[in-house]
């Protein structure tokens, strides 16, 4: 009866042949980076069309949107949301969209967080 050594032992017999060094260590998952996507004040978009755009594409309540709508109004432009870059593009994409189809000039954008 002829004995083998086992195979993926570890170590075996000649240099080189360590296989213990073929695992690296875990490292640490990394969250996906977050973006603002930001609403701009302008001078002709009506408060109200805001109102709506921040109810119909970020789920605000009607209070929550007239709030940031106010801000915007008041400070030239105000946070939204906090999204992934996928996430925060599509939303940017949507409301710019949605402004130009109903004539308005809103302006909508996303910078990492």
């Amino acid at each position: 009866m002829s004995q083998h050594p086992p195979i993926l032992s570890g170590k075996t017999d000649g240099p080189g042949n360590d296989t213990s060094l073929l695992t690296k260590p875990k490292s640490k998952t990394q969250r996906p980076p977050l973006y603002k996507v930001l609403l701009l004040n302008d001078d002709y978009t009506p408060m109200e069309f805001v109102v709506h755009v921040l109810e119909r594409f970020f789920g605000l309540s009607h209070a929550q949107s007239f709030d940031i709508m106010l801000t915007v109004h008041k400070k030239g432009l105000a946070v939204v949301g906090v999204f992934s870059h996928e996430v925060a593009e599509t939303k940017v994409a949507q409301v710019m969209d949605f402004a130009r189809r109903h004539q308005h000039p809103l302006q909508c954008t996303m910078e990492k967080e």
